[in-house]
């Protein structure tokens, strides 16, 4: 099999995994025990984990407060807001393609009073400065719009987003999921305050992610029985998989411009290798291991089984089974049949130059037959 599904998810790292290791067995403390060497290694373990997840980030390490992922972190960060927005008012300003930990979350919050406007994005799939300026209200307190998108690979301004959320002074939150450890990333530059990640898409183990909260920003806890992660999060913390995000986050920062520098270069060796396809999403500013695809004419369902030797994706693994055509998809204005013949090539650090052009030929070849058997 040849793995070309990374936005899905992506292997654990050999370091990642040689530093989780010894904390299932010789150092199993819990963190919270302050009273003898095993939960003081613990929490020195932690400690240093969320100090590597704010150096990635540009962030202070008081900020960071661990999840089970980016969809608990999303869920906090919105729900946490919104509980606490007050007087500042009861109005978002979302993207129309967010992940569903962000859109189903607003969906709920509707049902509270909140009221939300949906942004325009273009063909590409990006939003527009400006529509955040001109959808903001006296009665705005959170602006949401991710990093990098997953289906399509889009890399949002957020840097400028950030700046007019500044001007009005309200909340600017990010799921930045996709591109942290893929793209440049600073909490403070781009006047985030709000930020979302997990370690299953950089290398890391499942099942941990975080919530950046920067110092000063007020959201109301969504989980109770503990003091733990500055009150925001009850329960032990996850001492194995909290190591593991810190060592796969130190590895995107220390190597993220070389492995993505390499990672596009194959992207656009396998674009030019698959021929006459349609490329959705912008041609430029991309996640480096993004390739998003359609093959006029041909269902992507049939073209995946025709495929069986890749692994790759017809759409949002988080909604991966759905006969529907994506919501990322509908945004940008896409033909539906267009739309059922897209595929998502996800490349990523262990992709091979070998893999990628084995993985043209049995796509170019698959299409031609496909296309022969429509024919007939």
């Amino acid at each position: 099999m040849i793995y070309l599904d990374n936005h899905a998810t992506t292997p654990v790292d050999p370091r990642v995994l040689d530093a989780m290791l010894p904390h299932f067995r010789e150092r199993f403390g819990n963190p919270s025990s302050r009273s003898h060497r095993f939960g003081w290694e613990a929490d020195e373990a932690v400690e240093r984990a969320r100090a590597q997840v704010a150096k990635l980030l540009g962030a202070d390490p008081r900020e960071i407060v661990f999840t089970s992922g980016a969809s608990e972190a999303n869920n906090l960060a919105l729900k946490g807001a919104a509980a606490r927005s007050g007087n500042r008012g009861n109005h978002i300003v979302a993207s129309p393609v967010e992940h569903p930990s962000v859109r189903e979350t607003i969906e709920h919050l509707l049902a509270k009073g909140i009221e939300v406007t949906w942004l325009p994005v273009d063909p590409e799939g990006r939003v527009r400065p400006a529509d955040v300026a001109a959808a903001i209200t006296p009665r705005t307190f959170l602006v949401t719009v991710m990093t990098a998108n997953n289906e399509i690979g889009t890399v949002q301004p957020v840097r400028e987003i950030g700046r007019i959320a500044a001007e009005r002074k309200i909340l600017f939150h990010t799921d930045a999921t996709q591109g942290v450890g893929k793209v440049p990333f600073d909490v403070r530059a781009d006047g985030v305050h709000l930020a979302a990640l997990t370690a299953h898409k950089i290398y890391g183990p499942k099942g941990v992610g975080a919530l950046h909260v920067r110092m000063g920003i007020e959201i109301e806890r969504q989980t109770h029985g503990g003091g733990q992660e500055r009150g925001l999060r009850a329960g032990t913390l996850n001492v194995p998989a909290i190591v593991g995000l810190g060592a796969a986050c130190e590895i995107c920062r220390l190597e993220r411009e070389q492995e993505s520098a390499r990672t596009a270069n194959l992207r656009d060796r396998l674009r030019m290798r698959l021929g006459d396809v349609r490329v959705n999403g912008p041609e430029r500013e991309r996640l480096p291991g993004n390739l998003h695809v359609s093959f006029p004419g041909i269902d992507a369902e049939s073209l995946m089984l025709a495929v069986p030797e890749v692994a790759v994706s017809s759409g949002s693994a988080c909604a991966s089974g759905s006969m529907e055509i994506s919501h990322v998809l509908k945004a940008i204005g896409m033909n539906p049949e267009l739309a059922k013949s897209s595929i998502r090539f996800g490349l990523g650090r262990y992709t091979t130059e070998a893999e990628v052009d084995e993985a043209s030929d049995l796509f170019v070849a698959a299409v031609r037959r496909l296309r022969k058997v429509a024919r007939r």
